[in-house]
């Protein structure tokens, strides 16, 4: 008979894998740093081990390995080795005095078992002598290993005990911004000053939960002053600002999310949805103000923001690399009174075909169909002029979007959008409004979590109209939205961002001077 200690000393090398007690396993999950959690998650699961009664069991085991003998004893004569749930041993996996000692506590407990239960029979004096010699070279191991179970145990107790929800996980943001314009120019007869810096902040408070595992309930508190700068025109708005005070939060995005079938998800939106909760906007700078492009025309091509923020959404994937996204939600859908509610009111549809065909490559083909729904950003005649003649309008909008990934650290992106409006009401007529941006995008740039870009294109313009009766004038010359920003990733928790939006021929009106627009944000997230 071998002695012990030679089946030990033959499996040292895999003996990572000899964890087949709840004490083994978390020292194995304790000998990764405290201070990466999410390691320890990942090492936990992959340290699962599943108890077999044969060296047979093992895949990856044959009868010509060198430690065959061993495994075979270690496994059918004393029950002390364990393989992973593939039914797989990895003999060549590192191994750390930490998991050697685990192993060794194993294999001790098994002994006692079998000394306990009158079976000392299979246990040779000689095999007892090695034990423990060597359960006394490693007694100090021994000793930290049940000491760390010890903490790991107590503080998962605390946390099961003050924990926030069982279902919910709780998330929040907060987006601090100073503002100004930095030069000094007329805007349609209007004197833009440049000496009105502003600073205020976007806080938000989310609730993520889930009843079922695959189902999700979101929920967001948000309070929020900041402002566009005022400059006569609907260009360069940010994409963060807000219509509230900091003082009046209120319940801002519902919406609940539930799988139909394999391939389809469902997503019933109660308040403040947008593009983003209906569909990919197929752009590397969309982060929901947050992150990515300060302007609203840089964040997503601008025929997104006639969608309305109440309704449903539904997106099925034909395989990995085409999705069909449809949408239909109304502004007015809260509203009882006529001309108003989820069909009889203010509302956008949408369907969108995504194609992904590798990792790197996005392209989105995008129809908007919408009712008293303007554009938000761009010139005053393709936005807000409509509005105030307070007559119904309808729009068809046609969009494409596309994303290519050149290298890891460099992304080329742009969109292209076309709306055709019609004047339903009063002096009728139509017009038609055209944009366009291309986008450079460079990933980690100077640091890892970095992205720095640059979007030059061409905010909605109107180029042809026979609504002048209801305020819609063709615009006579075309501005360019020159934007670039520096994404910098302080911690994990704080990102702070530099940005200049520079506008030429404001409101597409060459005798309007240029405006530079300059931003700082900082964001912290928890």
């Amino acid at each position: 008979m071998q002695k012990f200690w030679t089946y030990l000393i033959a499996s040292s090398t895999v003996v990572g894998s000899i964890l087949c007690i709840n004490a083994a396993a978390k020292a194995e999950a304790l000998s990764v740093p405290a201070t990466n959690s999410e390691q320890q998650v990942n090492n936990s699961q992959e340290q699962a081990v599943s108890q077999v009664t044969s060296v047979s069991q093992l895949s990856d085991v044959q009868p010509n390995d060198w430690a065959f003998q061993a495994l075979q004893s270690l496994v059918e004569r004393y029950g002390c080795v364990a393989g992973y749930p593939n039914a797989t041993f990895r003999g060549n996996r590192a191994l750390s005095r930490y998991e050697f000692a685990a192993g060794l506590n194993a294999c001790l407990d098994r002994v006692n078992e079998l000394i306990a239960t009158a079976t000392s029979d299979l246990v040779s004096k000689q095999d007892l002598a090695t034990i423990q010699k060597l359960q006394k070279d490693f007694s100090g191991e021994l000793v930290t290993l049940r000491g760390r179970v010890d903490t790991v145990e107590a503080k998962t107790a605390e946390l099961e005990a003050n924990q926030f929800s069982t279902t919910t996980k709780l998330q929040g943001q907060v987006v601090a911004v100073v503002s100004d314009v930095l030069t000094n120019k007329q805007v349609d007869g209007a004197d833009i000053s440049g000496k009105n810096t502003t600073l205020a902040s976007r806080a938000r408070v989310e609730l993520v939960s889930s009843f079922t595992g695959k189902d999700t309930l979101f929920t967001r508190i948000q309070a929020n002053n900041i402002s566009s700068p005022s400059i006569n025109t609907n260009e360069g708005n940010l994409f963060f600002a807000g219509t509230t005070g900091n003082t009046n939060a209120f319940i801002d995005a519902l919406w609940y999310a539930f799988p139909l079938g394999k391939n389809t998800q469902v997503k019933l939106i109660a308040n403040a949805g947008a593009a983003d909760d209906v569909t990919s906007t197929v752009n590397l700078f969309d982060g929901d103000g947050a992150f990515g492009a300060v302007s609203t025309f840089g964040t997503r091509n601008p025929i997104y923001g006639q969608l309305g923020d109440k309704g449903i959404a539904v997106n099925h994937q034909f395989g990995d690399k085409i999705g069909l996204s449809l949408g239909y939600l109304s502004s007015t859908a809260n509203n009882p009174t006529s001309g108003n509610g989820l069909f009889d009111g203010n509302y956008g549809a949408l369907a969108q075909l995504t194609v992904k065909p590798s990792d790197r490559i996005s392209l989105g083909l995008t129809y908007i169909n919408s009712y008293n729904q303007p554009l938000l950003t761009g010139s005053n005649n393709a936005t807000s002029n409509i509005v105030t003649s307070s007559e119904n309008f309808s729009n068809n909008s046609y969009g494409v979007q596309a994303s290519l990934g050149i290298s890891k650290k460099f992304v080329l992106g742009g969109w292209a959008g076309y709306t055709n409006s019609q004047v339903l009401t009063g002096t009728k007529g139509e017009f038609d409004t055209w944009n366009y941006a291309v986008t450079l995008g460079f990933p980690d740039l100077g640091k890892k979590g970095n992205l720095a870009g640059v979007i030059v294109g061409m905010e909605p313009k109107v180029t042809s109209s026979s609504a002048t009766g209801a305020g819609v004038a063709k615009d006579p010359n075309t501005s360019y939205h020159i934007e670039g920003f520096y994404q910098y990733k302080l911690s994990d928790n704080i990102t702070i961002t530099p940005a200049v939006i520079w506008l030429t021929a404001p409101n597409h009106d060459d005798s309007n001077g240029n405006l530079v627009i300059g931003a700082l944000r900082t964001t912290f997230s928890f």
